[in-house]
């Protein structure tokens, strides 16, 4: 089935101050590939299928033989994607392409392992740019065969059950794809982690997935863990709660003095972006949750802090932006791995932010950033990278002049819906997106 993006739903959204955040794009991506594995007759509600991320996993999972019916803001599995070798073998490869989704591709490599047959995977921007040595030798190790080569990755060979040892480095989307597939061998594996991991919460995240589709993994300790074979993940309906990652960006706007309320959010969410609200608590200001339900960010005394990133990357933009108004100097640490997202999100928060009038000093894992009381305004290209330009909308609300956004629609990437709900917020004009191709510079 193809999506048409000019059918998209019209996605509920209260007047005034209020949003309707969207689907959790990292919850998306994994129930979307549980319930592949769980054969037919799983139902996915609230999953936003128009970002460009989660629309790359399910057109994936289409190639390797996902049929499925869409209706609004929900799939319904109709076949899933079987079990192991399920077609017969052919030579030209199946190629997935992956467009510019890390989680796509991680989640998926070792899922078209399983198939039996040549997968080709295909990406764009830097995506395939990304490392992948360590990941390829702990996989060869164990049957299957990664050769990365310019503008695509070849697979053979199939997984094995073993055990599979991975460095500091690597990104925990790999561990959580190996998490997936791994349940479904014949014998029982051991990730074992050869030094501790950054983003372990998406990690918990991926095990709680699992969970609700009836498969287990054992945790031993932070450095392992056990994956017991023989499981099938069992079909399910399973209800996508609200993306903390996107409501960040409102929550910093609520605290730097342009209150929203986001509603769909669960306030006890494994997802480990929703730390923004104890960043915010850091910095001075306050978070409630609204009669009714959604919560809401308010401004209170800005205070400078050191926010240590290694587990919620995703969050800096945002983070940036909060630190930049609060007085004297804070610190982001631990922030290495930002130089492999869609941008060198390191160096683009850098020299994008101090463009309008921040002052951030970009180190080779930190940004040193030094309150300003306003910003000038001026002109932003995100790098054609959504969470920049997303962040750079929340800066203009305290901007003297106006900020033009320039690749504005990059946004589409995870949060398509992304300007007509920062339009709600009062200032929201002061932020100007150039939309269509011909916005860059």
């Amino acid at each position: 089935m193809t999506i048409d993006s000019t059918t998209q739903p019209e996605r509920a959204r209260s007047k005034g101050d209020a949003i309707v955040v969207p689907p959790s794009k990292s919850i998306s991506h994994r129930a979307m590939v549980c319930a592949a594995r769980a054969g037919g007759g799983s139902t996915l509600r609230n999953i936003d299928l128009w970002g460009e991320d989660v629309a790359a996993t399910l057109s994936c999972l289409a190639a390797l033989g996902l049929e499925y019916s869409a209706s609004e803001n929900q799939i319904h599995i109709l076949r899933g994607i079987g079990g192991l070798k399920q077609k017969k073998y052919v030579s030209t490869p199946i190629v997935l392409d992956c467009a510019e989704s890390g989680s796509t591709l991680r989640f998926l490599l070792p899922l078209a392992l399983l198939s039996g047959h040549t997968i080709e995977m295909r990406g764009r921007g830097r995506l395939m740019k990304r490392p992948i040595d360590a990941y390829a030798k702990a996989i060869g190790e164990n049957g299957g065969r990664i050769r990365q080569e310019e503008g695509r990755i070849r697979l053979g060979g199939t997984l094995s059950p073993g055990t599979y040892r991975l460095p500091e480095d690597i990104s925990s989307q790999y561990v959580s794809g190996l998490l997936m597939a791994l349940p479904l061998l014949e014998g029982d594996s051991e990730i074992i982690l050869t030094s501790p991991l950054e983003s372990i919460p998406y990690v918990d995240l991926s095990i709680d997935v699992m969970k609700q589709f009836g498969v287990h993994v054992k945790t031993n300790g932070s450095d392992s863990y056990l994956v017991p074979g023989r499981q099938r993940y069992v079909p399910g309906c399973y209800e996508i709660e609200g993306d903390y990652s996107a409501a960040a960006f409102f929550l910093v706007a609520g605290a730097i003095g342009y209150p929203v309320v986001c509603k769909g959010l669960r306030t006890d969410s494994l997802q480990g972006d929703r730390r923004i609200v104890d960043i915010i608590k850091q910095c001075g200001g306050e978070v409630i949750e609204r009669e009714g339900g959604g919560l809401a960010a308010l401004p209170g005394k800005p205070t400078p802090a050191v926010i240590d990133v290694r587990d919620i990357p995703d969050l800096v933009p945002p983070i940036a932006v909060l630190l930049s108004f609060c007085p004297g100097e804070s610190r982001i640490i631990g922030a290495k791995r930002l130089r492999f997202k869609e941008s060198d999100r390191l160096h683009s928060v850098t020299q994008q932010l101090n463009r309008i009038g921040a002052r951030i000093i970009e180190e080779e894992d930190a940004l040193v950033i030094c309150g300003v009381a306003s910003m000038k305004g001026g002109i932003i290209d995100p790098q054609n990278d959504h969470r920049i330009a997303m962040a750079a909308a929340i800066a203009a609300l305290r901007c003297e002049k106006k900020v033009r956004v320039l690749d504005a629609d990059c946004v589409n990437k995870s949060y398509p819906k992304f300007w007509d709900d920062f339009s709600v917020i009062e200032g929201a004009d002061n932020a100007e997106p150039v939309r269509g191709k011909g916005g860059k510079e």
